[in-house]
């Protein structure tokens, strides 16, 4: 028995939770429970769409947040709700591919050393059948143990995780636009075991904003926060925190244009 966790806030596409929603309930192996967190008051359109997926699936349990206060805590809340001690991440705009969930609780069933276990992702703008690109991961926990030192190690809308690790690691936390990473990186330090399958699970939707939230100062200062952040939890040695932070500043002071082509052709590679 497993849960499913997503959160969603207001500037989402009613279409894009839709389809996302869709995909959980449309699986191989279906979820004992959805727990779904409202981050602060949605559109009405949101909300019908909440509305009538529960009414149709008795599993969603809606986490209604009266306020907006950012997708870590979101999350972070979400888990304490969730009654299973497998949980599933997605995300409220992606796309799980049917067989995902019985593909990841196998993994778990068959290796109870595994704490985590992860996929690839096939990205897409518009058409999910049209891929863009893979993001393709390492499979060891050796391998990503050291790829994380360098970049993300998991493709976060893809894992399927033990809850008691993820709660002796400190839960999510408030990490803007690296909640995900901070999180595996305290799991790492406290000797969770990590697996990606080598094959993709999940249909990743890309934006022109998300593109354009990688860029700029703002990101910038938030990238070299978090290298610090690595550093300071002993994940990383200053020369590697120095080498980080020059290389990501260079990709994120480019134009949007030659900014996502270096993250669809040369980081995909």
């Amino acid at each position: 028995m497993f849960s499913v966790l997503i959160a969603v806030y207001a500037k989402e596409l009613p279409q894009n939770l839709q389809q996302s929603l869709e995909s959980i309930f449309r699986q191989e192996l279906m979820p004992n429970e959805v727990v779904l967190v409202e981050d602060g008051p949605l559109t009405a359109a949101l909300e019908q769409v909440v509305t009538e997926t529960a009414d149709k699936h008795q599993e969603l349990h809606i986490v209604r947040l009266p306020e907006n206060i950012g997708l870590g805590l979101a999350l972070q809340e979400g888990l304490q709700h969730c009654r299973y001690d497998i949980v599933a991440r997605m995300d409220s705009d992606d796309i799980a591919h049917p067989q995902r969930f019985s593909k990841e609780m196998a993994w778990l069933e068959a290796h109870p050393e595994t704490d985590i276990v992860g996929s690839w992702v096939d990205e897409f703008s518009g058409d999910p059948s049209q891929v863009i690109s893979t993001r393709r991961l390492p499979e060891t926990h050796e391998e990503i143990l050291r790829f994380s030192r360098y970049r993300n190690p998991m493709n976060h809308p893809t894992v399927m995780m033990r809850k008691e690790a993820v709660l002796r690691a400190g839960n999510y936390q408030h990490c803007p636009l690296f909640e995900d990473y901070d999180l595996w990186v305290r799991m790492l330090r406290r000797g969770a075991r990590f697996h990606n399958l080598q094959e993709s699970l999940l249909s990743f939707r890309l934006t022109s904003q998300l593109f354009s939230r990688r860029g700029g100062s703002h990101y910038i200062r938030q990238e070299i926060r978090f290298q610090r952040h690595l550093r300071a939890l002993g994940h990383i040695s200053y020369w590697q925190m120095s080498l980080n932070v020059v290389l990501r500043t260079l990709l994120r002071l480019l134009p949007k244009g030659c900014r996502r082509y270096g993250y669809l052709f040369f980081l995909r590679r």
